[in-house]
């Protein structure tokens, strides 16, 4: 069952105007009015590009998250008895059979392309207004937004589009990879002089800075070998980089550095905070996609909703849906590893309450309560990966918390909402009736291991949310690094980067907050699983398969594949629109 219909455009129809507090600082207010037909004001315009980060693009499960996340040996959304069918489109990007007329493929291709348009459109604004005091900023703003909008669409389809905002009659043209990734990232080192540095000019980590350049720059000569040549069996990471200054890597190495020996970020030894309800300006999180629960425009708790089953209730006014899980091959890369902090964290409550989630608990304060809600009780779930039998709240027919008789959440053994003679035992193993389609039967919608990393925010409903969403932190930066590091034949040093990741995250007090443990050796596997425990539901996962060989590799209900499922396909609605397109290889 889809939580929100798919709606497609060709076009953005929403902007977003702008109230000027202070001299740069852009706060968003919804109008109706079309874009590109006269959106002249700078402002508008480009508080309408950094909105579209968050309208669904970034933020909705079902849009660049699908296709990073459920493509990959990390994670999947099968069909689960009566829910989640939707004409199949959410297995097929597991098991990679999707095709042109995919609502996920095409969804996402229309959202980044509204996100090109409104750059385009704010480029266009702010050239066609007089000089004005943050001219250059608001410009330099604006193209770092294109470029990273262009970056995304050419990584998943190869191909985005492109007009030149200086001329409103010019054509329409068609950026292709391999060519245009030299092109980006010269045009975002052009513009890294007239770029604020964070917190300078009223700026925070929801505005595109210099430090989100560098980390833009890093995620772009990291994966410059596969744009070059996107079907190979094997890439060139040691290419000259553009300009002819050092390799690929190296530059690699050179902007990771800035923002790692930067003293405005550091490493979280609360792993979880950095997605934290309360992670509004955290110091690891470098761009992010800023959410508020307010009336101004939508914000998205689907990475937390989206794995929690529809049983498992943070308040009596709270849910999750039961939907998409991670993969046995994710799963048992933590074998010998579950002391990890960032694997899982137990939560306590003020009085001193653990919450095991291993049958031995009996009950819960009643005393954290849902912000701005008539006295709702706040139930908190951990964190991480939960796997097996899960415990909870019951919801009464009354629409209140099952209490102890001392006014305590009592903690009962659940069962699945859709089954409720069924255990909520979140297993390991998927064990699909047909090993190549991702689909349950209602006797089977428990399992799957499910990903509690992200906070459920219950303030509103369950589909808002205050969590910030990071599109760049400091964590995927080392993770950049060492990988860089490691492709230069510098294990030595990439293992260094592995082990300040593992040792500055600590367990919680519950395990006397010791630290993650050290590793000795580092292969090219042992790589892949450490950025795996570090960048896990972030949209990671699919360039870093693609870069380690894995992506074409047979997986749970997904056969090998050949290398033309490495982009997806120009959507057929677009196909059909305009002749500018050439569709992706044997599609």
């Amino acid at each position: 069952m889809r939580k929100k219909s798919f709606k497609l455009h060709m076009l953005a129809c929403v902007a977003l105007t702008v109230a000027m507090t202070g001299c740069t600082d852009l706060k968003e207010q919804v109008i109706d009015e079309v874009l590109g037909s006269n959106n002249s004001n700078p402002e508008n315009a480009l508080a309408a590009a950094y909105g579209q980060l968050g309208d669904g693009t970034f933020v909705d499960h079902g849009n660049v998250f699908a296709l990073q996340e459920y493509s990959t040996d990390e994670a999947m959304l099968p069909t689960r008895g009566s829910d989640w069918g939707d004409g199949g489109v959410w297995r097929a990007v597991h098991e990679f059979t999707w095709a042109p007329d995919n609502s996920v493929v095409t969804n996402t291709w229309n959202n980044l392309n509204a996100g090109i348009t409104k750059s385009l459109t704010a480029i266009s604004a702010i050239n066609g207004k007089a000089d004005f005091a943050n001219k250059k900023l608001f410009l330099a703003e604006a193209k770092g937004l294109l470029d990273f909008y262009t970056f995304h669409t050419l990584d998943m389809y190869g191909q985005a589009p492109y007009r030149d905002p200086a001329d409103v009659n010019a054509p329409a043209t068609v950026r292709k990879a391999a060519d245009a990734i030299d092109e980006l990232i010269k045009d975002v080192e052009a513009i890294l002089p007239d770029l604020a540095n964070l917190k300078e000019q009223n700026t925070h980590n929801g505005r595109f800075t210099k430090q989100a350049a560098y980390a833009l720059l890093a995620d772009m000569y990291l994966n410059r070998a596969v744009f070059k040549d996107r079907y190979a069996a094997s890439f060139k990471f040691d290419e000259a980089a553009v300009g002819g200054t050092g390799t690929d890597m190296d530059k690699v190495i050179e902007y990771t550095s800035k923002l790692i020996n930067d003293p405005a970020f550091h490493l979280e030894s609360n792993y979880f905070k950095n997605f934290d309800i309360s992670n509004t300006g955290a110091p690891e999180l470098i761009f992010v996609v800023v959410q508020q629960i307010n009336t101004l425009r939508n914000s998205d708790n689907d990475f937390a909703y989206m794995s929690m089953e529809r049983n498992q209730k943070p308040s009596p006014a709270n849910r999750g849906t039961n939907a998409s899980c991670i993969t046995p091959e994710f799963y048992a890369t933590w074998d010998n590893n579950h002391d990890d902090p960032r694997f899982s964290r137990h939560y306590q409550y003020a009085d001193g309450t653990w919450f095991m989630n291993d049958g031995t608990d009996v009950s819960v304060p009643a005393t954290s309560i849902v912000p701005n809600s008539a006295s709702l009780p706040w139930f908190h779930f951990n964190r991480g990966l939960l796997a097996g039998q899960q415990y909870g709240p019951k919801l009464l027919s009354n629409g209140t918390f099952e209490m102890t008789a001392d006014g305590r959440i009592k903690v009962s053994k659940l069962t699945c909402e859709k089954n409720t003679s069924l255990p909520m035992d979140f297993t390991p193993e998927l064990n699909f009736d047909n090993p190549v389609q991702a689909v349950f039967t209602q006797a089977q919608i428990n399992r799957g291991v499910r990903v509690f990393k992200w906070e459920f925010d219950p303030e509103r409903d369950n589909s808002s949310s205050n969590v910030d969403i990071p599109l760049y932190r400091l964590g995927g930066m080392y993770c950049m690094r060492a990988e860089a590091y490691f492709r230069k034949n510098q294990a030595n040093l990439a293992l260094a980067d592995l082990n300040k990741l593992r040792t500055t995250r600590t367990r919680e007090a519950l395990y006397n907050n010791a630290p993650g443990k050290e590793l000795t050796t580092l292969t090219e596997q042992a790589l892949y699983n450490e950025t795996g425990y570090e960048m896990y539901w972030e949209m990671y996962r699919r360039k870093a398969a693609i870069r380690f060989g894995k992506f074409d590799l047979a997986g749970t209900a997904k056969p090998a594949s050949q290398p033309f499922r490495r982009i997806y396909p120009i959507p057929q609605s677009t196909m059909d629109a305009t002749k500018i397109y050439t569709q992706n290889d044997k599609y």
